[in-house]
């Protein structure tokens, strides 16, 4: 009895977690090449101010994908055993904070994490506390908290396999997730 309790339990974690997998999967646009967009558009002289419009609108909505660019793969990195923000990390709090005000549909979630080093629990709480460092930093910008939310994952999302001060280094981050 026990076993099919165990069996059906595990089923149901594999069927939520395929459920999750598919339905959050990333659908890319697809995109044409910039030559094929230049010889669409007409030349200044051809076209009316009206035509204009479209064309401005398209070449707008580039940039906030690429402002994303610029800032969503860079992690905010702190020192061992602390959740701290140094001086270096400024410039990409400010890039985070000025993609959200200029985006104010979107919420984004900080995930705080750690390396290997500690218990789970501490590293928990410590990443935990990156997270809601970073997420104050963004609020005191002028960020809405409510579009603000953090998550901690400790020691089990490292980014740098290994165990040297290298790769530790670069698991002891804060991210900024788009949602």
């Amino acid at each position: 009895m026990r076993k099919n309790v165990k069996l059906t339990l595990a089923w149901v974690m594999i069927l939520t977690a395929m459920f999750f997998l598919v339905s959050c999967t990333k659908k890319t646009a697809q995109t044409q090449p910039e030559q094929t967009l230049q010889s669409e558009v007409p030349k200044a002289e051809d076209r009316s101010v009206e035509d204009a419009k479209p064309v401005v609108l398209r070449d707008e909505a580039k940039v906030p994908e690429a402002t994303r660019a610029e800032y969503v793969n860079e992690d905010i990195l702190f020192a061992f055993d602390s959740s701290e923000l140094s001086d270096q990390t400024q410039q990409i709090l400010n890039n985070m904070a000025e993609y959200l005000r200029t985006n104010q549909s979107l919420t984004a979630t900080v995930a705080g994490h750690c390396d290997e080093r500690g218990t789970k629990a501490y590293n928990i709480a410590l990443g935990e506390r990156r997270a809601n460092a970073v997420k104050n930093v963004l609020v005191s910008m002028g960020i809405g908290a409510d579009r603000l939310s953090t998550v901690s994952y400790g020691e089990e999302r490292p980014v740098a396999p290994g165990r040297n001060e290298l790769s530790w280094a670069k698991n002891r981050r804060a991210q900024l997730v788009i949602n």
